[in-house]
């Protein structure tokens, strides 16, 4: 594999229940629309599970996505191809908390940094509105 050794871990605070936070992450009809331009193979099943394989496409680079647990506060997922290293994901209510590493051309912290600013928009937009004043 070409490219450096990269690491990346960011922590958000999201308006967001833990349900509606894993939903996001786990349901490709979901994270499809928030991990725009990145692009995922059709066919996928409704929800993430342990020992699914799947591709993601950037621009010409393939990405090989292994899912190795998905639990109720945690994905994990081990990538090869345009990044060879391993996604981990962890989440709460009103927060979430996503670790990359591996080797890669791509910049990892770049592209992480907008995927968790599209993620915590997504999750506002699909938040319930708020009461008015009591």
């Amino acid at each position: 594999m070409f490219g450096t050794f990269q690491q990346t871990c960011l922590r958000i605070e999201v308006k967001a229940s833990r349900e509606t936070i894993r939903s996001a992450l786990v349901k490709p009809e979901r994270f499809r629309q928030w991990l725009w331009p990145q692009g995922f193979d059709p066919g996928l099943p409704a929800e993430l599970v342990a020992g699914l394989s799947f591709t993601s496409h950037l621009g010409p680079l393939e990405i090989q996505h292994q899912v190795v647990e998905v639990s109720d506060h945690h994905l994990s997922m081990l990538l090869s191809g345009g990044i060879d290293g391993f996604h981990h994901w962890y989440w709460g209510d009103h927060w979430v908390q996503a670790r990359l590493e591996g080797i890669s051309v791509l910049p990892l912290n770049l592209g992480q940094n907008l995927a968790m600013i599209r993620l915590q928009l997504a999750l506002e937009a699909s938040s319930p509105a708020p009461n008015g004043p009591s």
